[in-house]
């Protein structure tokens, strides 16, 4: 083979600049285009080397390709141009020649793919041992993930994430172990229930974060305190105390005592010092018969009564008292589908003028009629639907019945009684109770002047801003009437009431029950006179005075004697249906 000639003999760097420009873009290189011409450069000497060499060996072809892999020039299209530019320039741009050149460069250029395709393959094996091995990894490290998520999700089931107390699943759990271990039949088991006293305080003012560093610091006392009890933590400010194997209430009621002294302790909580104390319910009895879900609902139920007691102390189950309670929530729930049903009723009471006897007004009473208890008055239902809320819907039923039977009295000829209604806080606070009345008037054709409203006293003076007295003089101005009912019970604010829209006062049935013949009792002479000092102040303030509660003609003749306008009692006629009373009317 004859040595390069002429001028452009021996110039790698010219083909290597034309086989970098070929190859660029066909795969992702990392490196500069002046590092990639200095590799080829390279590559290009060795196989211009090879071209030359006696004996030829071809083999160095597979290097040359394993290297073009190992640089990156790793594609269909890397392999194909690089042929392409081996092919069509190798001899020219290096002056080589010879009888055998094209020969030798066909089988060099056979080699440099064989080294490629292998390289290739090979490093291709290694990506997918690699990936191999990275997901065997992955999935080792996921699932120890898993045992590690399984773990803690079973340190999260079982206890509180704040407070590491067990939670109620724990407690309900060995709670209901307590209860049903095999042999205790003549065993006893204790729980005690304890809440935070207004605990919402600490929140609203100084922040949950500091709510809850007070509740980590309850959460640790009672456990130090308690520690041979379960003590876990229901949620919010509630915890609850489980005492197994209990010899009677006196071993549940020291737990909750101590319980009590421990939360009770001064804290010091991110620079506040802070003094918490709580109530307990406790509630003991026999394993046997008795379920996790019994014993949590009365230690609840018995918690409010300590609550409702003023806190800061325990009280124990009753379950006399519990009956009675569970009696008056079924009694309240059932007062809406009572309305539905027509189940409610109404009596009316005479309220008879003092001067000369005759029926001046009605006051409506409800009643209802209960289809397993019977008829039941109003001291039995009215104020469970204050507590409930229930106390509008039903006082406003009161209030349409009243005046769609009122309305028809006066068909009976002379001069029509009024009807008196009670109104409840919740009602007179309602936004819309004067077109409520507006509109009842309207639809039953009842003149304002017949309808008398009844507000006690302590609503009275409780209105709690300007709307409801608003609302009143706008009723007032109407022509109803409005009256203070119960007066002398609360306030007795005379001068107040000068500013109210008020026509007439009812005076408390105590003061009347004490009036008797001074013959009788010397004592009454002083209760006459504050009465006949008070009818006398109504009077000035141009109100009219009703004595409620009277059962006597001797009470009677005193309320007269001292210028009580009407009187409302059993002397003068019991609660009765409409129509009874029309008959005492006419």
């Amino acid at each position: 083979m004859g040595e390069p000639t002429g001028p452009r003999a021996s110039c790698p760097g010219t083909f290597a600049r034309a086989w970098a420009k070929a190859v660029s873009g066909t795969s992702y290189l990392p490196m500069t285009q002046a590092q990639l011409e200095e590799l080829l450069q390279r590559l290009t000497v060795r196989l211009a080397a090879a071209l030359r060499a006696e004996p030829f060996d071809p083999r160095v072809g597979h290097q040359v390709g394993a290297e073009l892999v190992a640089a990156h020039i790793a594609s269909a299209e890397g392999l194909g141009r690089t042929v392409e530019v081996v092919q069509l320039r190798l001899l020219r741009d290096l002056g080589l020649v010879g009888d055998d050149i094209s020969d030798r460069l066909a089988r060099l250029l056979a080699t440099i793919t064989t080294g490629y395709a292998r390289a290739l393959r090979d490093r291709t094996l290694d990506e997918q041992e690699s990936i191999r091995r990275a997901a065997m990894v992955a999935r080792a490290q996921a699932e120890r993930a898993l045992r590690d998520s399984e773990s803690r999700f079973r340190h999260q089931a079982t206890h509180d994430p704040l407070t590491d107390l067990p939670n109620r699943t724990l407690f309900t759990e060995r709670l209901a172990t307590a209860l049903t271990v095999p042999g205790r039949g003549s065993a006893r088991v204790g729980v005690c229930f304890l809440d935070l006293d207004r605990f919402k305080v600490v929140n609203d003012s100084l922040g949950h974060q500091l709510g809850d560093a007070l509740l980590v610091q309850v959460a640790q006392r009672l456990s130090r305190a308690l520690g041979e009890h379960l003590v876990a933590r229901l949620g919010g400010d509630e915890f609850v105390i489980l005492v197994e194997r209990t010899d009677g209430t006196d071993d549940v009621v020291k737990v909750a005592e101590a319980a009590l002294a421990a939360v009770a302790e001064p804290a010091l909580v991110e620079g506040h010092e802070l003094t918490v104390t709580a109530s307990a319910g406790i509630v003991e009895r026999p394993v046997a018969g008795t379920t996790p879900g019994e014993l949590m609902r009365a230690a609840d139920s018995t918690l409010h009564w300590a609550k409702a007691a003023g806190g800061a102390r325990w009280a124990l189950f009753d379950p006399a008292r519990h009956r009675t309670e569970l009696a008056r929530y079924a009694l309240s729930a059932a007062i809406p589908a009572a309305l539905d049903r027509g189940e409610f009723f109404l009596d009316y009471q005479p309220l008879t003028s003092l001067r000369d006897g005759t029926v001046v007004g009605v006051e409506a009473l409800v009643r209802w009629r209960h289809p397993e208890l019977g008829v039941l008055g109003p001291d039995s239902f009215i104020g469970l639907a204050e507590e409930t809320g229930l106390i509008v819907r039903l006082g406003g039923w009161v209030l349409a019945e009243a005046c769609r039977e009122a309305e028809s009295w006066a068909a009976g000829g002379g001069q029509a009684p009024f009807v008196s209604v009670n109104l409840a806080v919740r009602q007179v606070h309602r936004p819309g109770l004067v077109q409520e009345v507006r509109g009842l008037l309207a639809q039953t054709g009842l003149p304002p002047q017949r309808l008398q409203l009844e507000i006690t006293e302590s609503t009275m003076m409780s209105t709690g801003g300007e709307d409801p007295v608003r609302a009143l003089r706008m009723l007032n101005d109407l022509g109803v009437r409005i009256a203070i009912d119960d007066f002398g019970t609360g306030y007795s604010n005379l001068v107040y009431l000068r500013d109210l829209p008020v026509t007439e006062l009812k005076v408390a049935g105590e003061f009347v029950t004490r009036l008797r013949s001074p013959q009788v009792d010397p004592a009454s002479r002083n209760d006459e006179q504050i009465l006949a000092s008070l009818v006398s102040l109504a009077h000035a303030l141009d109100l009219t005075v009703t004595a409620e509660g009277v059962e006597t003609a001797d009470q009677a003749d005193l309320l007269r004697s001292i210028g009580c306008d009407t009187g409302q009692g059993w002397h003068f006629g019991k609660p009765a249906p409409a129509a009874r009373i029309l008959e005492q009317i006419r």
